[in-house]
Order: structure tokens, then sequence, then C-alpha cells
């Protein structure tokens, strides 16, 4: 859960409470779900037995494990675990519990491929998964405990019943503490989510954007653990592009958010990389003094024809000082090094960069614009370890990935 205040409110307007099965069948033009529908007709999203099916967005290998028939995640790092494929109109219904008093946790609508950037969320409208105990003064007035619903990282929603800005509270309480398990029936159709939380519909809203897309849990500080997901899918209401979460092109996670495994230094300085809040953070100085080397940070694999995602954060400087710049780099066989450069990044704030190698033509978009393209020296490698670096002082590195291109 991230805890925001909105300025953007929606009209209030009282809670619906049509019956699920209708809800379901509305807005598509549909008549009302007949009785003789069962339970039949789902389709589980979780085998049991393994991940199968679901995609680790962003967190460690072993952040999401599957025991004794449930889907455990660890809490650590915060991100994301989600399915392959895109959802529009369904009825989605799962547990969840909590296995200490506090947890933190959420289960992501309609959301992105990739995390959002700056920050390791799936852009989505979330359904707050969070425990009794964190609870504090305040209850009731910024959150609840008792399924929240509400847009994050880009997505909009129109709230049902009591809320802040675009917050969904519940319009009543049925949520179980740690460690029992909770029910959820999530039925998103056209637009229009609502949450049932222990077999009453509490919270939702409406004009959702996006209003298809994956369908993702979230992981956030604490172990939880989920069960028996499964999806029941109604007739598309086809919904257009710019409601729609862009597809994943096959995206692959670089950075544990823990730890630096799967990158290497060359000679860089102590405590040049370090690893905190799910961000690689990259110190100056930017030079082994002693060996005159840049610190770059190199990916232990080597990619020839692909495309770099990353979002890229620099530090503000000191007055007089020049402002810190993400570099990228390529290093092929025979130590031949290529830079690969960036666009000037604003410091404060994280912009998404993605280089894209295919032989020796380079393209850089910088927050989904094309900024450069050229075509690298004929000695320059084809291909090779990616490197990340930070000139002239600090810059924060996240959400890092890397997908082949042909």
């Amino acid at each position: 859960m991230e805890i925001q205040a909105h300025t953007k409110s929606g009209p209030r307007i009282g809670a619906v409470r049509a019956a699920l099965t209708i809800a379901a069948a509305m807005a598509f033009g549909g008549g009302p779900v007949r009785a003789a529908e069962t339970k039949d007709d789902f389709k589980s999203l979780f085998n049991g037995r393994d991940l199968k099916g679901w995609v680790n967005v962003n967190c460690a290998r072993e952040t999401w494990s599957v025991t004794n028939g449930v889907i455990h995640c660890t809490g650590l790092p915060t991100g994301a675990l989600r399915t392959l494929r895109q959802y529009e109109n369904f009825e989605l219904e799962l547990d969840w519990r909590h296995l200490s008093a506090g947890g933190n946790s959420g289960i992501f609508i309609w959301a992105s491929p990739v995390a959002a950037p700056g920050v390791p969320f799936l852009r989505a409208v979330e359904v707050q998964v969070l425990d009794h105990g964190y609870n504090a003064d305040g209850k009731n007035q910024w959150y609840t405990t008792h399924g929240d619903v509400f847009p994050i990282h880009g997505s909009t929603m129109k709230p049902f019943g009591r809320h802040n800005g675009m917050r969904s509270f519940p319009s009543s309480e049925h949520g179980k503490g740690s460690p029992e398990w909770n029910h959820y029936r999530i039925v998103g159709t056209n637009g229009v989510l609502r949450l049932s939380v222990n077999g009453t519909e509490v919270s939702g809203g409406e004009e959702c954007n996006y209003r298809k897309g994956y369908i993702g849990l979230e992981s956030e500080g604490a172990p939880v653990e989920f069960r028996n997901i499964r999806i029941r899918e109604f007739p598309s209401g086809n919904a257009s592009a710019d409601v729609t979460a862009p597809l994943d092109p096959t995206w692959v996670n670089l950075f544990s958010g823990l730890d630096l495994r799967g990158w290497k230094t060359n000679g860089a300085v102590a405590g040049q990389w370090s690893v905190g809040g799910e961000r690689l953070h990259a110190k100056a100085p930017t030079a082994d003094v002693s060996k005159g080397t840049p610190a770059i940070l190199w990916s232990v694999r080597s990619y020839r024809d692909a495309e770099f995602l990353f979002d890229a954060n620099p530090s503000k400087p000191a007055d007089g000082q020049p402002v810190p710049q993400p570099v990228a780099w390529i290093r092929g066989s025979g130590e031949k090094w290529a830079r690969v450069p960036l666009p000037a990044a604003t410091p404060g704030r994280h912009q998404r960069y993605q280089v894209r190698l295919l032989g020796r033509a380079v393209t850089v978009l910088k927050d989904g614009v094309r900024s450069a393209q050229w075509t690298l020296p004929d000695d320059a490698p084809k291909g090779g370890e990616f490197g990340l670096q930070a000139m002239d002082g600090n810059v924060e590195f996240m959400n890092v990935y890397v997908r082949d291109v042909r």
C-alpha cells in the first residue's frame, strides 16, 4: 500500500448494492448472468504446485515461492508478481492472509507489465490487502484495513461511497486479522471495479483507466500468502488503446531489488555501488583513482541485439557543481568499450531510459520520446555486457530490464 493524499476528488455517491452476478454482466450489453452458471465457469490462475503462468516483475528469485499449495511471498523487496496475459472483464476470487501483524500487500488490477517509473509498484487500480495491525491514529481518514480500492501511479478511478480523493473506503468492515484467511471477490467490467470482502460488497469505483491489463500480487515488506486464485472472464467491452495497459514485449528483470547479484564492478572504489530501497545507488567518486578506470557496474551476462530499460535519478548538485548524469556502456570481448551517451537527466526525479542496440545501431528514448539515434564506430563491440555509471556525482538507478530484439 502507498498511503497518498489525492487532491482530485470524485463525486460522493452511495455504495452500489447490486448483486455481483448482475454487476458482472452489466455495461457490455448482456443481461444478468443466469443462476445456472456455476463455479465451473472459473479457471484457475494458480496450479498449487509452481508459478507457471506468472511473471516475477521486479523481485528477487526467493521473494515468491509455492509452499503447501499456496503462493508465499517474503515481502522483500517491494515489487510484484503478475499474470502472463491481460484481462479486461472478469470476476476474480482468491484467498489471502498475512503472517505477521501489520502486514501490507495488495492486488493490482488492470496493471502495467513493468513497474511505473521511479517506483517499485505497477501502474494499476490497487485492491488493498492490509492487516489490522497496521492501524494507527487517523484510521478512516487516510486508509482502512477492510478493503480500500484506489488507483496508483498514473491510473485513475471515480470512487464509490465514502472516499478520500480517488481512494474508495469500504462501506462496512469484514476483514479478518492475521493469521486468518480472507476471501476477496473482485468484479471488473468496462472500467467498473467492485470488491467483496468475505462475502459482502464493500468498495470500488468506475471510469477506471486502465480498464484492461495484467493482474498482480504485491510484495511490500511483510510475509503474505495467496491461494485458490481463479477467474471467470466475460465478453470484451473492446477497451480502446488509451485505456489499455501496454503489452509486455518480454522484459526480463535485471535487478533483484535486494543486492548486486547478476552484476560486477571493474575496480570500483569501496562504497561506490550499494543497494537500498529497491534502488541501485551510485556514489561519487565515479572512478578508481589508483587504476584510472571508471567505476562501472557491469551485467554478468552478455547481450548482442537487445533493448535495456531503466530509471535514473541524479542528485541535486551543490551550488556551482555540474548536474550528475547517468551513463550507459557496452563492453565486448577484448575489453572493447563503447559509451552510449544518454540525454541529460533532471535532478530530483526519475527519468526512464530505453537503450536499443541492434548491430552497431543505437536508439535512445527518454520518457518514451526518441531523443537520440546514431551508429557506433566500426571498432565498437557488437554487443556484450551492459554497464551503468554515474558521472559528476550521485545517481540512483532502479527498474532495470532487458529484452532480446531482432
